[in-house]
């Protein structure tokens, strides 16, 4: 336990001096902001739809930029483009530590294999609950602020869906970040490990949904990928499917109880991966 603690320490100083990782999470709060506030604010003044609000009433559009739709706006944008972000993170971390040596130097120092990659995968846990903190905090205080504005009272969403949506936003973020670790272990090059993440986030999933819908087969295989059970998740916490004029990668496939369940599998199956494979190849 020392030395993975010790190791999960050297992980967070890795990745803390990282330029890359506050790229990303700056990235991930600016889309945040775009889409739950900037967007639907500006059609709301405008009076008219716009970009991703088509359809949407005035006072719907106003009543989504309010501090009580604030769990539900945070986790709408997760499967798809925090999704990709998390995927990104995990597969650099990972894909790095083969690419510049980190892991080799390492493990040259005494630790064991296991105890680094349970020290990587702590501190990445550590990254995401940032991330989801974050997000959190930022659109409380936008929301406020236009709430204020707008003369419209500060009303509050109840702690228990926030603390849904907080355990919700985690467990969809985490799951793509163990992929990323997962991919970028395999790959052992960062930028071959992004690129198939990615791609993987971004189109195949999306195709190989659309090809279910007229390849009966497909479906049950569908149903079960890491971005059906995701976007599952979300729309279980109350975000808009994509089906319905929703932000893509939210569909409603699955219940909230499978979806999570499936999560939990996928988040356990990507760090046993990662173990095998670290424990089994050269770090070379």
């Amino acid at each position: 336990m020392t030395v993975l603690m010790a190791s999960a320490r050297a992980e967070l100083l890795r990745l803390r001096g990282w330029p890359a990782l506050w790229v990303m999470l700056g990235a991930w709060l600016l889309l945040n902001i775009t889409f739950v506030f900037v967007f639907p604010y500006l059609s709301y003044r405008n009076g008219t739809g716009g970009f991703a609000t088509q359809g949407v009433s005035r006072q719907q559009l106003l009543t989504n930029v309010m501090p009580a739709h604030v769990p539900v706006a945070v986790i709408q944008g997760m499967p798809m483009f925090g999704g990709a972000i998390a995927l990104t993170l995990g597969a650099l971390a990972a894909g790095s530590g083969y690419g510049w040596g980190t892991w080799k130097t390492a493990l040259t120092q005494g630790p064991g294999r296991l105890a680094v990659t349970g020290g990587t995968l702590s501190a990445l846990a550590g990254v995401v609950v940032t991330m989801v903190v974050a997000a959190f905090a930022v659109d409380f205080g936008i929301a406020s602020i236009l709430a204020t504005v707008e003369g419209q009272s500060i009303a509050m969403p109840a702690a228990a869906d926030v603390a849904r949506a907080f355990g919700g936003g985690i467990l969809i973020l985490g799951t793509w970040t163990l992929a990323g670790v997962a991919v970028g272990t395999l790959a052992r090059s960062p930028a071959l490990a992004v690129g198939l993440g990615v791609v993987w986030v971004l189109a195949v999933e999306n195709l190989l949904r659309g090809a279910s819908t007229l390849l009966d087969w497909l479906q049950p295989v569908t149903d079960v990928l890491p971005g059906t059970v995701v976007g599952s998740i979300a729309a279980a916490l109350g975000a808009t499917p994509v089906s319905e004029g929703g932000t893509p990668g939210v569909v409603t496939n699955l219940d909230g109880g499978l979806s999570v369940a499936l999560a939990l599998a996928y988040l356990v199956a990507f760090a046993v991966v990662t173990g095998v494979l670290v424990r089994r190849r050269d770090v070379n």
